[in-house]
């Protein structure tokens, strides 16, 4: 009998104890990640190619105590390594843990294998070679406070590794980790029924299905491996090996002979049923199972009742969320209306999003795939479920509807398509809505500390399908982002884009502009100065107008629309330049009385001193910035006074200068101003649009002139 240690993945370690009883083993003690076990060679083989759970099998060589590098490889001399491997064979060395002296797993690992190369050429063999790729030996080592443990990798490679999966999805399950959800879902229960019945609707590569199936059909999960760790091991006995393997081919075959039942899968991507496929061929399981290219939303039940397990998409990438809502909803309808009868199921990265479904589970547990939390909610609609019902009574649905109502109407007499629909009314929901003609741009703002994430990521999923049960929108057209306190270069970068950018045109009163939603974080019109721009329309006819921190042009489009005689729009942003031209090019304003400039405002102002003067200087600069392409840092607050001064050398005499800023807290420096000879006009409230007049902080605008 010998000590192994049997590695799980963390927080299946209960169903490892219960697994390994369940094969013959007595001595079990469960540990974290793992179990160790004190087993007779023919059981370990039996842990080896039977555990459905296990990552791997451990063989306990030896353990000591050390306390420097120097212990280490004088305990691994002096160990007896030819009842382990021969000279010829390659290795490799996993090592795990760290002391003061040892810092990093590569040295340790080093140090092992450079005791085990001393045994050998003391004793006058030829020196071991390290294979990283494919080593006939793998040792293990762990160091943890003060005691080595060093053990042969008696699986070799990971368990989890079947042989039937060579091809996959971008986001699979391990096998073992699939082994452990089905059972978690009650594969056992049902196995137990004359006719099994299973379904996964989001399939992929199709690994839950296959392991079911190898549940199923009483097939060893390790039956298709090849390479093992104590093939090369001076200790294996082919004998019992051969003969356990035997067994478990007849147990296999029996298992395939005696199956009644259906095992299916689908998805939406035929490449990845193509794998599965293939995948189930390699498992010597295609009569078995059967695998559909089909939407998970249309499916209909292939049976009257069985066992459901699946793991939908977790929309872990930007731009998924309202898709990844509004599928599980969907989802959620089609289970209750196709699936009664049936057990389920659902592994979800975001535990929120179950409560979607709009089912009442039995039981959740937590997994761990890779480094993402999951969840595993187990339903019974043998049982009477809740009825499903749209969110249209509650606080939150109201204020829409309400909103909407009064500022639909508003807008439409205005000649807008792009307005602010709600703005973090109501403090459980914080957020702003804003109309882009047929789509909404939910902006989600950064909850407080003193929210819990999950509290705040349930509010926004229940805003979110509140808006898709009141609102005359698509919910194709709902679209989310994530807005945060933006300084600095931030403030105008592009994001990570989705698969499919969303361009559009929208009128702003006799104005056409662009907007983009989806790939920056502000969708190029800033819809809280559209007073200030109407100002700029109906006051700039016959004037040169300057625009400084131009963005995407808006301001000056308003401006030349309104019949301004010179409109220069100067920005650092070659990209927002260029769509400003596009904005020109929209209103069919062309001509070199438009220019566009690529600059440092500051700079350009410096070295413009004497150009021909303006009538009218738009400034509308960042709050803060720090970007590479300019000299020094912009604080609004601290430079606003020595800004206006600068821009003044360029404006008339009877000129004025429109000075606006979204600092919240902004001051503007009267005396300062006053004592430039400059006078100040507070015009804020009479420039906050009607659907802004909630928050009216939202900017600040000023109307500057010479004393």
């Amino acid at each position: 009998m010998q000590t192994y240690f049997i590695a799980c993945a963390k927080g299946i370690e209960p169903l490892l104890f219960e697994e390994l009883k369940q094969l013959g083993i007595d001595d079990v003690k469960q540990t974290m990640a793992g179990c160790q076990i004190t087993a007779s060679l023919q059981q370990a083989y039996t842990v080896a190619l039977w555990s459905r759970l296990a990552s791997r099998v451990l063989l306990q060589l030896g353990r000591a105590d050390v306390t420097t590098a120097a212990d280490i490889q004088a305990v691994i001399t002096q160990f007896d390594w030819q009842q382990v491997m021969r000279a010829d064979n390659t290795l490799i060395v996993d090592f795990n843990g760290r002391s003061d002296e040892i810092r990093h797993s590569q040295f340790g690992a080093q140090i092992i294998k450079d005791g085990i190369v001393d045994y050998f050429t003391a004793r006058g063999f030829a020196r071991p070679n390290v294979d990283k790729q494919d080593p006939d030996i793998r040792i293990a080592a762990r160091l943890a406070k003060g005691q080595l443990v060093w053990s042969l990798d008696f699986s070799g490679e990971s368990l989890h590794r079947r042989g039937y999966r060579q091809q996959q999805g971008e986001a699979p399950l391990r096998e073992n980790l699939a082994a452990a959800v089905l059972q978690r879902a009650g594969i056992s229960d049902a196995l137990s029924q004359p006719c099994f019945n299973f379904f996964d609707p989001f399939c992929g590569s199709g690994t839950l299905v296959i392991e079911a199936a190898l549940m199923a059909t009483d097939c060893a999960p390790g039956l298709g491996r090849a390479n093992w760790g104590f093939l090369s091991w001076q200790g294996h006995q082919p004998g019992v090996w051969h003969e356990l393997l035997e067994q478990a081919e007849a147990r296999f075959k029996k298992g395939r002979a005696q199956f009644n039942g259906s095992i299916t899968g689908s998805d939406t991507n035929p490449h990845l049923i193509d794998a599965a496929r293939s995948n189930a061929k390699r498992a010597l399981l295609k009569d078995i199972v059967s695998f559909d290219v089909a939407d998970a939303l249309q499916t209909q039940a292939p049976a009257s009742d069985g066992l459901l397990v699946t793991n939908p998409p977790y929309g872990e990438r930007l731009g998924e969320e309202v898709e990844t809502l509004l599928l599980y909803r969907r989802f959620g309808r089609q289970l209750s209306a196709q699936f009664q009868g049936w057990k389920l199921g659902i592994l979800a990265g975001d535990e929120s999003l179950l409560k979607r479904l709009k089912l009442r589970s039995d039981k959740k547990y937590k997994f761990l795939n890779g480094a993402l939390d999951v969840t595993l909610a187990c339903y019974d609609l043998t049982k009477e479920q809740p009825v499903f019902t749209e969110s249209k009574g509650d606080d939150i649905a109201n204020r829409l509807k309400k909103n909407h109502q009064k500022l639909s109407k508003w807008a439409a007499k205005e000649g807008l398509e792009a307005w602010r629909l709600y703005d973090a009314d109501l403090p459980d929901y914080n957020a702003a809505i804003d109309v882009y003609a047929d789509y909404l741009v939910v902006q989600e703002y950064a909850p407080p500390k003193t929210i819990p994430e999950g509290v705040a990521r349930d509010r926004l999923w229940h805003l979110l399908e509140t808006i898709s049960d009141v609102l005359p929108f698509a919910e194709e057209n709902i679209i989310l982002k994530v807005r945060q306190r933006q300084s600095g270069t931030q403030q105008y970068q592009k994001r990570q884009q989705r698969a499919e950018s969303v361009c559009l045109n929208v009128r702003e009163y006799r104005g056409l502009f662009e907007v983009n939603l989806t790939d920056y974080l502000d969708t190029g019109l800033f819809l809280d100065h559209r007073l200030v721009r109407k100002e700029l329309f109906d006051k700039c006819d016959g004037l040169d107008v300057l625009n400084l921190f131009a963005y995407t042009c808006s301001a000056s489009v308003q401006a030349a629309l309104g019949g301004a005689n010179r409109v220069v729009s100067v920005d650092m942003s070659k990209t927002y330049l260029q769509w400003g031209k596009r904005n020109f090019a929209l209103n069919d304003l062309h001509g070199p009385q438009y220019e566009f400039i690529q600059a440092d405002c500051f700079n350009w102002l410096r070295e413009n001193r004497d150009s021909a003067p303006f009538d009218v200087i738009f400034l509308d600069p960042p709050t803060f910035s720090n970007s590479k392409r300019m000299d020094g840092t912009l604080d609004i607050q601290r430079d606003h006074v020595g800004l206006i001064k600068t821009a003044a050398r360029l404006l008339t005499d009877d000129g004025v200068i429109l000075f606006s800023n979204n600092r919240r807290k902004f001051e503007i420096d009267v005396d300062g101003l006053d004592k430039a000879g400059f006078s100040v006009n507070d015009q804020t409230q009479a420039s906050i649009p009607e659907d802004f007049k909630r928050h009216k902080g939202i900017h600040h605008y000023f109307i500057i002139s010479r004393i």
